[in-house]
């Protein structure tokens, strides 16, 4: 018997609401898998939205982004739809649904594979429905698992029904993509997902930092020599529990402690929380260019990343992943059964205290401060972490084998009750006019 040849990568669509120039988020990881595919010979094209988060509108300086683009080997549509100011419950379901039936409606040029982005869920539901009614095999990438999330958040509005949404998702789908072995374990065994599960970890989508003068972008943004800058980037939305930083604040200031608390970031709870009391203890930063981004990360002493109390298994910050390339140590304040928890224990990146505790947080970070050399080797430590786990490269090559799968396990289903010969030769001939040129 001849071996089996290597597969020949083929078109794959990705639909996802978040992409490039979106600096955080979920955008890097979609814009970065997506060209990586390109670099390896697939055919990718990608539906997606004009830049809005964390900022929950358009920028001005992306308003007029072309609708048709090419980057990086990889071809970018782009479709207006309804972007709330203020993303609640009810506006972000329309915000997800009207983004969802402007990709289903369409031109898709018969991929040989989708990838749908969750979030966002509901339009992910309804591409998927597409798909399947056009016998395309999809690939579920989850970054937030939503029925987790509406349980963790304790909100009966609507659980039952994104719950099925969900579940109705998965079951849909040729396989699912997690980006954690715990997200993996929930699925299984918390919800009841049948379908296989593949974990493709988050990369550090961020390079570590050469050496810079942190003196003199401490000086350019204000802050003093002896401050302990604790530093926290990314969405200010209601799963990061910021209100716990902003009363930390104001316990280093009673306490008349060097801790100061940085806030780089937008999102829809910002407004709240800076008219939240003792906010003027904070400071707040609008998002950071890419190349300011990580001379300011590398200036802080801390990093931090902090959660809602109860928040466990829904997501794991993208935060995380590039605070663990700059070497410095990561403060986290969250549960001791999230994923969060096992992620920073795994990696040995810094102290982590309970969330929604002002008074630890702040004790920590002054720990941390008045032990250099044991922050030097958190930083340390997250940095080793992120070289043997995180890698870009780790991840496509997953990624392409689940695509494979995907593809092939699609092709064996459409054989069942045809005669055996002649499909594979239909198959073979459909992977062929889909093949991208290397």
């Amino acid at each position: 018997m001849s071996p089996r040849p290597e597969p020949v990568p083929a078109s794959v669509l990705f639909v996802g609401i978040n992409y490039s120039p979106e600096p955080t988020g979920v955008s890097p990881y979609t814009t970065g898998m997506a060209e990586g595919l390109a670099r390896e010979g697939w055919d990718v094209r990608v539906l997606t939205s004009y830049p809005h988060y964390p900022w929950w509108r358009v920028p001005e300086e992306f308003r007029d982004l072309p609708a048709r683009s090419a980057a990086a080997g990889v071809d970018i549509r782009r479709l207006r739809h309804y972007v709330p100011r203020v993303p609640t419950t009810i506006k972000r379901a329309l915000f997800e649904i009207s983004f969802g039936l402007r990709a289903v409606t369409c031109r898709w040029d018969s991929p040989a594979a989708v990838v749908v982005v969750s979030p966002a869920l509901l339009a992910s539901r309804l591409v998927a429905l597409r798909a399947r009614v056009h016998r395309i095999p999809v690939v579920t990438w989850v970054q937030d698992i939503y029925a987790l999330g509406v349980q963790e958040a304790g909100s009966g509005t609507g659980a039952g029904a994104i719950g099925a949404i969900e579940a109705s998702l998965f079951a849909a789908s040729e396989r699912v993509v997690v980006i954690h072995r715990r997200f993996r374990t929930a699925l299984e065994d918390r919800l009841g997902v049948t379908r296989p599960v593949d974990v493709v970890r988050n990369w550090s989508h961020v390079p570590e930092p050469e050496a810079s003068d942190t003196a003199a972008t401490r000086r350019r943004i204000g802050w003093a020599d002896d401050d302990v800058i604790v530093l926290h980037t990314g969405a200010i939305g209601a799963k990061q529990g910021l209100e716990n930083v902003v009363d930390a604040a104001v316990v280093a200031r009673e306490r008349g402690s060097r801790v100061r608390f940085v806030l780089v970031g937008d999102g829809g709870q910002r407004a709240a929380l800076e008219q939240r009391t003792g906010a003027d203890a904070v400071s707040f930063v609008d998002p950071l260019p890419e190349s300011e981004f990580l001379d300011v990360l590398a200036a802080a002493d801390i990093l931090l990343v902090n959660e809602r109390p109860g928040l466990t298994e829904m997501s794991v910050p993208s935060k995380l992943t590039s605070y663990f390339a700059v070497g410095k140590p990561v403060l986290a304040a969250v549960d001791e059964t999230s994923t969060t928890y096992a992620e920073m224990d795994a990696a040995g990146a810094g102290p982590i205290v309970p969330p929604a505790d002002p008074d630890a947080l702040v004790t920590a970070a002054e720990a941390l401060a008045a032990a250099p050399e044991r922050a030097a080797r958190f930083g340390a430590e997250a940095q080793s972490y992120r070289r043997r786990r995180l890698t870009e490269e780790a991840a496509v090559a997953a990624f392409e084998r689940t695509l494979f799968t995907a593809i092939d396990g699609a092709g064996r289903t459409a054989t069942a009750g045809a005669t055996r010969g002649s499909r594979r030769a239909e198959a073979a001939a459909a992977r062929t006019a889909h093949r991208a040129p290397r």
